[in-house]
């Protein structure tokens, strides 16, 4: 008889996979380059227990870090053997232990968390996208302003910071439902705190604070093709890291040159590297919107870009009238029912638009027409990032200066498959 679902997530699917593994590249003229790989156990109870299953439960999964090797195609030379982050995470409590998803979360988080080592940061990711980032003066700041971004989605999702957890911000996670919390060390009674929480999954990543070790170091990103076959490829690097990286939009079309008639201010260059640095870690075709350091629309994964844009309008409304519901009246907007309550909120949401008054729109790629930025201009957004390098860039300056509003090119796309 076939297990029921429940049973299923409760089971561990026991792996087969090798204590080690090897890959190795070799050239024209014979040289070898290999690269040595050991399976990742923890000790949970009396056993040495690798990943729990995979991305379903009825697949087996093993995670391995790198042990040796060096390799180096062209100019182009990967992370050494030995700067473990992800791969060699401590598991301080897991009541279930971490599957591939929990793994592959908390990794997504650090790809963003990586660009923020100077300020205190918190990534929250569910599906390995982010639904929620923030930065802030503290940790617990930081975490409050990543979560309320988007509470609803932020259930039962992984939560990484880049700071050293305290009491403050481990009550304010344990105050939720979460899978797993990720951090650098754990302060004087937060891991009590964090702990009473049977199921949660507590892990202690002492590199997070190494991060920028590891910004401009690809690593090698394989892909399996449905028969088998692999796509072998370089992680991206931005080449966008500081605002002095931006480009001023510049573009001639049919004799007449198209330019920015208005610079971005000191708040909108902080607000357009920070979501440029985050959307590198979201899937794409996607848009998201930032305001004052902090996510308050993420679309993701979307098949054109004004769809995605809308769609990122759209979840920064429902997700600011479940915010204001949360801490006005302490419950989601989906549960009120008293009618000068939800008309007061919907009246604030529609004055406010959703948050994203004043916010920056950013693409992950250039828009191929004006009606996509014009969704975030119709919101009243302040700024623009984008790739630039479409035949009608023209139309979306024009757009963006009919409005008043600021633009900045990457001159790079940041697609996430």
């Amino acid at each position: 008889m076939k297990p029921s679902l429940g049973a299923q997530y409760r089971a561990i699917n026991r792996d087969s996979f090798p204590a080690r593994m090897d890959v190795s590249f070799a050239s024209e003229n014979g040289a070898r380059q290999t690269l040595c790989y050991e399976k990742v156990l923890w000790r949970i109870g009396d056993e040495l227990q690798g990943l729990r299953y995979g991305e379903n439960p009825t697949q087996p999964a093993a995670l391995y870090r790198l042990t040796n090797g060096n390799l180096t195609l062209g100019e182009v030379r990967m992370i050494a053997p030995g700067c473990y982050l992800a791969s060699d995470m401590e598991l301080l409590q897991s009541g279930k232990h971490p599957g591939k998803i929990n793994i592959t979360d908390v990794d997504s988080a650090l790809g963003i968390l990586r660009y923020f080592s100077e300020t205190p940061t918190a990534v929250i990711v569910k599906h390995n996208n982010p639904c929620g980032v923030a930065k802030a003066a503290g940790l617990e700041q930081a975490y409050v302003r990543a979560l309320m971004a988007d509470r609803i989605a932020a259930f039962g999702g992984a939560v990484t910071l880049n700071r050293a957890v305290d009491r403050q911000t481990a009550a304010a996670i344990a105050a939720q439902y979460v899978e797993v919390v990720a951090a650098p060390d754990y302060e004087e009674g937060a891991l009590e705190i964090l702990t009473a929480r049977k199921n949660l999954r507590v892990l202690r990543i002492a590199a997070i604070e190494r991060l920028q070790e590891f910004v401009a170091q690809p690593v090698l990103d394989f892909k399996s093709l449905v028969d088998g076959g692999l796509i072998v490829q370089w992680s991206f690097v931005p080449q966008v890291m500081t605002i002095d990286d931006f480009q001023s939009p510049d573009v001639e079309h049919d004799g007449r040159v198209y330019r920015m008639q208005r610079a971005p201010s000191a708040e909108e260059l902080d607000d357009m590297l920070f979501g440029w640095l985050v959307e590198t870690g979201v899937t794409s075709n996607s848009v998201i919107y930032v305001k004052d350091g902090a996510t308050v629309g993420i679309g993701t994964g979307e098949q054109d870009r004004v769809g995605v844009a809308e769609i990122a309008r759209d979840k920064a409304h429902r997700k600011y009238a479940d915010r204001l519901a949360w801490e006005r009246y302490g419950t989601a907007y989906s549960q009120l029912d008293d009618c000068d309550q939800l008309a007061e909120i919907d009246a604030r949401v529609a004055e406010d638009h959703g948050g994203l008054k004043g916010a920056v729109m950013v693409s992950d790629a250039f828009f191929p027409f004006r009606d996509g930025v014009d969704v975030g201009i119709r919101e009243g957004v302040r700024g623009v990032v984008q790739s630039g390098g479409s035949v009608r860039d023209w139309e979306v300056i024009e757009a963006c200066n009919e409005a008043g509003v600021s633009m900045v090119f990457t001159a790079e796309r940041c697609f996430r498959h």
